[in-house]
């Protein structure tokens, strides 16, 4: 990892993918994530971690599914937000966003159990394919 700062609107420009995080740096064993978000991401479920985001432009919204039934959270520009792990969730920004995640080294995108995940993205990292 570098050891000079890391602009952040620097790192968001050298890439167009939407839902395809980039890690910018590593704490301890935590991914710092960044990702370009527009549209839907699929429900999701990290069983053995907490996700947590950080709205750097835009807004986001983030669906959940708890034991008292279904809620969604409006997250806009400068807000956080931990999802707790076992919560199945689905992020998505309809006029789309900026955002940033902490998240376990090797945390897959689409957590641990998915919906059905489509074909323009890599099932195996969550990240959105490229043509």
């Amino acid at each position: 990892m570098s050891s000079d700062p890391i602009p952040l609107s620097k790192a968001l420009a050298s890439f167009d993918a939407l839902w395809s995080p980039r890690i910018v740096t590593r704490v301890n064993n935590y991914d710092v994530r960044i990702a370009k978000v527009e549209g839907e991401h699929i429900w999701h479920v990290h069983d053995d971690t907490d996700e947590f985001f950080l709205v750097l432009d835009g807004e986001l919204h983030i669906s959940l599914r708890e034991p008292d039934g279904e809620r969604t959270v409006l997250l806009p520009q400068g807000a956080v937000f931990t999802v707790p792990r076992g919560t199945e969730h689905k992020p998505y920004a309809p006029s789309g966003a900026a955002i940033l995640m902490f998240e376990p080294a090797g945390t897959p995108t689409v957590g641990d159990r998915h919906d059905e995940i489509p074909e323009h993205v890599d099932s195996t990292t969550g990240h959105a394919l490229t043509t």
